[in-house]
Parts: structure tokens; C-alpha cells; sequence
């Protein structure tokens, strides 16, 4: 679904974008469709491969009316031409990555991300034929030194999860395009709200839609923003050939969370910038990054290109493991559970030593270099909408 870039403020694009009063019943929310099929006006071909943008909706799983105004939605926010909804944020990141690498090609990835995404890229694709050197992208010139003839992707996210490294997008970005690659981007953790990759040159945005977009940890789904040409071919192999379509009610539930984005991500910042301080101030808690704070080793690169810090700290103490046990049973508004970005505020340890055996498997000088910010473990922690008192009083009754 194609968009024109929105001119107008970040909050009235995210209340608007997408939407309009529907013709026939005058309603002002979007309508749910959950059909599965329609009716055509005219005979239409049987393959998707007779698509064009005159040929409206035949079947949801080539197109929907609640989630092309998803799209819409999205793509105004990022300041792309169109966007693809998918059933997961794996979904979409598989969507570019499948169809933008083919046998013999290269692609160079974070060596610091989402585990779903580091084990797809070191497990699945060299069995593809594909080749995959990962580095750590928060140094430019890892970038160029991997860079091969045939490299054909620069996959990067930032901030990166678990430890929140950054990448100076503008500088991948530079990087990728001097040898005929294309950048792209997770930008999960940022949201539209920090910062719009595809400005600052990247070829594709990907979002876990069940993150911060969504917003309320009750929807899971995915997206990809880019050029209308770029959207179009994963359109055709991601979407129709491979099928992890996202379902018409996930779709209508984001789009009411998406609404509300700016506001809560104004709401998150504000408050994980208290907690973070907090802990950098308590002398049981050795390290915390966040890219808000002057400690963070790349904060001058997240003040660059980042109008707002997110919601996500990192950080060590001295026994992680006899901690996270302690809030399992203690604590009282912070729930210990995966994911992030829901208005509740959501706390796991991670591990370095599961971490690089089942996703990461770094060695030599990486491990080191993730261990000198990880340690033997982190606690990830969202900060969600609740007092930022309240929460500061959670982790002191814990640490």
C-alpha cells in the first residue's frame, strides 16, 4: 500500500494518518474487515502477478482494507512511499531478508540483536547459501571492512537489543550504498517517534508491531517501510508466497495503539530517564546503559539521531541470576516477563552465556566486547507508563 509523506506534526499523523470517516455509515473509528474474500465489480486475473493498484481487494491474504490503513498509518509516521503489515516482527524481518538475499550473495548484520533475528541470520541463511559476517555495527568501520563484492544487504538495529549499542545510521547508510548494498534497519526499539531511519538513508525500516506500536502487550504483529519499488517486490514474495499475512483484528488493534504513540513515547522517556538515574546512583547496580544518559558509550551518535530515547535500560549487579529470582517473588507493579514497549513496565535477565550459545555464538574480540557492556548477564528492563516512583521503589525493595 503506497502513502504520500505526511507534512503534518508526529501527533496528527499518528491519529490520522490512514484513516477517514467511512463513506456509507459516517463512522469515525476504522471500520474492522475481517472478510476473507470480495466481491469483484469486474473479472479479475487468477494470480497475484496481475496486481496493480487499480485492481482493489480480491483476497485479505493479497490485501485488506483494515490493514492497508495500518500501512497508510505507518508510512506516514516513518516518511516512506509504502509499507507491508506482517503476522510478526520475525515475519517481516524474514520477508526482507528472503527476498532481498538469494544464493551466493552477502549480507552483513549486527552482531548484537533481536535473538529471533541473530539465530535466522547465523542458523538459517548460510543454509541457504548465503553469507553472513556479523560485527558490531557501532563502529562505522567494522561496517566497511566486511563489506565484500558481493554483499548485498547491511542488516542493522538500533538501539540493539539486549545491550542497546547504536549505529550511526547516516554512516551505514554511506557505507552500504558505496558498495552497491542496501541498509536495513531495525528500528523496533527507537519507534517513528525517535527516529526515521529511511531520512537518514536507509532503504528498508522493520518494526515489531508488538512492541511499542501496538503499545498495550495484547497484539502481534510486523511491518516493513520503504520506497514503493522496494515494498512492491517483498509484496509479491514475502506476502503472497510465503503468507505470514497479519490477521485484520491485529491489524485494527495496532492501529488504535499506533494512535497513541507519541504521547506514550514522550511518557516512557521521561520516566526511564528517572529510573536510570536512580540506578546509576545505587552502588549495587555496577554498569546501566541508556542511550539518554552521558555514560552511554555511544550517547553523542543517540543525541544525533534521536529525538527521543525510548524506554529500555540495561543493566548489571553483582548476581543476576539470585536477583531475577528474588523479583519473580517480590516484586509488585514490574512484571517479570519477556517483550517490551507495553504500558506496563516488564523486566528478564539475559544471560551472556545462553545468549551466545543459542543466538549470538560470538568469539575472540566480539565476545569481548559484548561482555565489557554485558558482563555475565543483563536485566532488561521497559519502563512502561506507571509513576516512575513507584517503579524506582519496585527495583530498591529487589536489588
Amino acid at each position: 500500500m503506497s502513502v504520500q509523506r505526511s507534512n503534518r506534526g508526529p501527533r496528527t499523523t499518528a491519529v490520522h494518518a490512514g484513516e477517514a470517516p467511512d463513506p456509507i455509515t459516517g463512522a469515525s473509528a476504522p471500520n474492522l474487515v475481517m472478510s476473507s474474500t470480495y466481491v469483484m465489480e469486474k473479472p479479475a486475473g487468477f494470480s497475484a502477478h496481475e496486481l496493480d493498484e487499480e485492481s482493489g481487494f480480491i483476497y485479505s491474504r493479497w490485501g485488506n482494507p483494515t490493514v492497508a490503513q495500518l500501512e497508510q498509518k505507518l508510512a506516514a509516521m516513518e516518511g516512506g512511499e509504502a509499507c507491508l503489515a506482517f503476522a510478526s516482527g520475525m515475519a517481516a524481518t524474514a520477508a526482507v531478508l528472503l527476498s532481498a538475499l538469494s544464493t551466493g550473495d552477502h549480507v552483513v548484520v549486527s552482531d548484537t540483536n533481536y535473538a529471533g533475528t541473530a539465530e535466522l541470520t547465523r542458523q538459517t541463511l548460510p543454509r541457504f547459501g548465503i553469507e553472513v559476517t556479523t560485527v558490531d555495527t557501532s563502529n562505522p568501520d567494522n561496517i566497511a571492512n566486511a563489506m565484500r563484492s558481493n554483499t548485498k544487504l547491511v542488516w542493522v538495529e538500533t538501539p540493539a537489543n539486549p545491550i542497546l549499542r547504536i549505529t550511526n545510521l547516516r554512516e551505514a547508510a554511506r557505507i552500504a550504498h558505496s558498495g552497491g548494498a542496501k541498509l536495513a534497519v531495525d528500528s523496533t526499539f527507537a519507534t517513528p517517534i525517535a527516529t526515521n531511519p529511511l531520512a537518514l538513508g536507509a532503504d528498508y525500516v522493520v518494526h515489531s508491531l508488538t512492541k511499542y506500536i501496538c503499545g498495550h502487550g495484547d497484539a502481534v504483529g510486523g511491518a516493513v517501510i520503504g520506497s514503493k519499488q522496494a515494498i512492491a517486490a517483498i509484496h509479491l514474495e514475502s506476502t503472497i508466497h510465503h503468507g505470514g499475512v497479519i490477521s485484520p483484528f491485529n491489524a485494527w488493534m495496532i492501529i488504535r495503539g499506533a494512535a497513541t504513540l507519541p504521547i506514550r513515547m514522550a511518557a516512557h522517556q521521561a520516566s526511564a530517564m528517572k529510573v536510570a538515574q536512580f540506578l546509576e546512583d545505587d552502588p549495587r547496580v555496577p554498569s546501566v546503559l541508556y542511550p539518554g544518559l552521558a555514560s552511554h558509550p555511544q550517547h553523542d551518535v543517540a543525541a544525533a539521531q534521536m529525538d527521543n530515547f525510548s524506554g529500555i535500560i540495561a543493566f548489571r549487579v553483582a548476581d543476576g541470576p539470585a536477583t531475577a529470582r528474588r523479583m519473580t517473588e517480590k516484586l509488585a507493579i514490574i512484571h517479570y516477563a519477556v517483550s517490551l514497549g507495553h504500558h506496563r513496565s516488564l523486566i528478564c535477565w539475559i544471560g551472556t552465556d545462553a545468549l551466545m550459545e543459542s543466538s549470538f555464538q560470538l568469539s575472540g574480540k566480539q565476545l569481548a566486547s559484548y561482555r565489557a557492556m554485558a558482563g555475565d548477564g543483563v536485566f532488561r528492563l521497559s519502563i512502561g507508563l506507571e509513576d516512575p516512583e513507584d517503579l524506582i521503589a519496585d527495583l530498591d525493595q529487589v536489588l
